[in-house]
């Protein structure tokens, strides 16, 4: 880190960990680390909530059942709180959502050169120059508009569960504003795009919502890893980049149980009738 911002300055330091290690797919650019990142923290998820239910016992749990438990039930009882109908398939994608995105936010707090700094050792400086790597996933809005597609398509597939195919078409032409005869008539285009407007809001809200937090965070991190380039700073820096990072488990946990909640509320009322 010092030996980059000494060279080109804080700019072209922060320029170089804001770029993505892209491939070329289909003739557009893929953001390779985001994808690797966010898959291996999906697979850790997997593997350790997979091994705990495995390992559960009817006695007296051990300190990661407990723990794993704990986090079930917490999501469970919000998951009730907000959604009053099965929510068998529910809680689990609720789980799943919130895990995850904790995950991916915490990448956000492992030192900023890190991945350079690996780079760097095992294949020198120059190597380390031209090699691009970002660690935090929910910090590219590739990835937090992946999640909120995915969201949007179940929030699809929950609302047709519920009204059938046909009632959710009619509702999408005779809702929020009801009227009778040729009114009814009059209104089908007015309806039509204030349903259209208020679903296609809730995934760009949710993408938006979580990668502007995590971006932003990961920004400060950056501008105040350059206070540790000089000597006169060093100290003041160190206090900076700790205080930031425990406001910042805040932030991490927040974001993943905002990005959660509004999934099951959305769910909830896709599943009523205006």
């Amino acid at each position: 880190m010092s030996e980059q911002t000494g060279s080109g300055g804080l700019n072209e330091y922060i320029k170089h960990h804001l770029t993505h290690n892209t491939t070329e797919v289909f003739g557009g650019q893929f953001h390779f680390d985001s994808w690797i990142v966010a898959l291996a923290l999906g697979l850790v998820f997997v593997l350790w909530f997979g091994l705990a239910a495995r390992k559960a016992t009817a006695g007296v749990p051990s300190k990661g059942q407990a723990f794993v438990e704990m986090i079930v039930e917490f999501i469970d009882g919000q998951v009730k709180d907000t959604f009053h109908g099965d929510r068998r398939s529910v809680t689990p994608l609720a789980l799943t959502i919130f895990m995850w995105v904790v995950f991916m936010n915490t990448m956000d707090l492992l030192p900023l050169d890190l991945f350079g700094w690996l780079v760097h050792t095992t294949a020198g400086a120059e190597a380390a120059h031209h090699t691009y790597f970002r660690a935090v996933p929910t910090a590219d809005l590739n990835t937090t508009f992946a999640l909120s597609a995915s969201v949007f398509f179940i929030l699809i597939g929950h609302a047709i569960s519920a009204k059938g195919g046909l009632g959710f078409g009619k509702e999408l032409v005779t809702a929020p504003f009801h009227a009778h005869g040729f009114m009814q008539i009059v209104l089908v285009p007015v309806n039509l795009a204030m349903n259209i407007i208020e679903w296609l809001v809730k995934p760009v809200s949710l993408a938006m919502r979580l990668f502007g937090n995590m971006y932003g965070g990961e920004l400060v991190f950056m501008l105040i890893a350059g206070l540790l380039g000089s000597v006169y700073t060093f100290v003041p820096g160190v206090l900076a980049n700790a205080a930031w990072a425990i406001f910042h488990i805040l932030i991490i946990l927040l974001q993943a149980f905002i990005f959660m909640i509004l999934t099951v509320v959305y769910i909830a009322g896709a599943r009523e009738s205006h």
